[in-house]
Parts: structure tokens; C-alpha cells; sequence
């Protein structure tokens, strides 16, 4: 017999993360672009930053036409990625400033650091976004999976992140609960 899965979440329902879910009213819309790889992930927090922020949309594709790339992509969004070498240089969105005031939507690549530079590299225009990126050392609880690159993120605490210091008036922190939640859960698995 199969063992049942949360529709919600999408995990065995001994570790699912839904009780510790919070919703929160976000101004600036969250535009996930998902790896298709990231989908079925059992440690994917790309759907868990869907699950938590009430104006956010979550897309699972590798490749968007540039039809639909130019749909997705509303005036005054900001690329969440770091500001790479191999990357153009374009405006830097700061905290506090006119360009993070006027931002509408935050684009979001969910994927492992080699399959976002590939989804990079597959759609110029993201590269030309004006860039969300953060500055110093950064330190992750994601105990559970881990990054080829330091310093890195999962993609629910980078949108936190991101977006605690773009609209600071909301507790965006409140979304990292269902992540340690998870993180708990699976590491309590581990040791049974």
C-alpha cells in the first residue's frame, strides 16, 4: 500500500509541514520559477514560500517561451539572485530606496545553484532584471540538504529574506516556522 501523501504539501503525512504554515499578505508579488527537478523534491521550499505568501505564484518550467516569459514578467520586477561575475551588471534594488518602493514583483529561480545558472543562461531576460542580492555572510538552517556554494540559502529563507528588507512593515520571518518544522521533523526521522 502506498503511503499517503498531503495534498497540501506533498509529503508523507508523518512529516508534513502544514500544521506550522502561516499566510501572509504580501504588497509584492512572488513569482517562483521552479526546476522541474524541484517539484518531487521531498525538501522543497519553493512550494513552501508559495504555501506561506498570499500574493505569490509558483511555475514549474525549465524553459519559458519568450511569449510567456514576457507575460510573467510585470513591470518593476527584481531578479532574486546573486551578483555574479558571469552575470550583466544592472541595477542593484536596495532597501529603502525609490526602485525597492516602486518594485511590483519579485522573480524567484528554485532550483539547485547549477540548474538556476542553466534557467539563467536558457532566459536573457531575467539576467536584465534590475537584482535583489545580499551583502556579508549569510547563514542557513537547512540541515537537510546541502549547497554546492557557500554562503548559500534555501529559497524559502532567501524570499524571507528579500522580502523582511523589502517591505519591512510585515514579519516575513513568521515564514521560516514550517521550514524548521520540516527540517525537525526529518532530522527526528533520521535518528529513529
Amino acid at each position: 500500500m502506498p503511503r499517503q501523501i498531503c495534498p497540501t504539501c506533498q509529503r508523507p503525512l508523518k512529516v508534513c509541514y502544514c500544521s506550522a504554515l502561516v499566510h501572509i499578505a504580501n504588497r509584492i508579488k512572488v513569482l517562483i520559477i521552479q526546476h522541474p527537478l524541484e517539484e518531487k523534491h521531498p525538501f522543497n521550499t519553493g512550494r513552501m514560500a508559495r504555501l506561506c505568501l498570499e500574493n505569490s505564484e509558483l511555475i514549474v518550467a525549465e524553459n519559458l517561451s519568450d511569449e510567456k516569459l514576457a507575460q510573467l514578467l510585470k513591470p518593476g520586477s527584481a531578479l532574486l539572485y546573486p551578483s555574479l561575475g558571469w552575470l550583466p551588471e544592472v541595477e542593484q534594488v536596495a532597501p529603502g530606496t525609490p526602485q525597492a518602493e516602486a518594485l511590483e514583483q519579485l522573480v524567484v529561480i528554485d532550483a539547485t545553484w547549477r540548474k538556476s545558472k542553466k534557467m539563467l543562461h536558457l532566459h536573457p531576460a531575467l539576467q536584465q532584471l534590475p537584482r535583489v542580492s545580499f551583502e556579508g555572510a549569510l547563514s542557513s538552517n537547512y540541515q537537510i540538504r546541502h549547497s554546492s556554494l557557500e554562503n548559500s540559502l534555501s529559497t524559502i529563507e532567501s524570499v524571507a529574506m528579500a522580502m523582511a528588507q523589502l517591505e519591512p512593515e510585515r514579519d516575513f520571518k513568521t515564514m521560516l516556522a514550517p521550514f524548521e518544522y520540516m527540517v525537525a521533523l526529518q532530522k527526528a526521522n533520521l535518528r529513529q
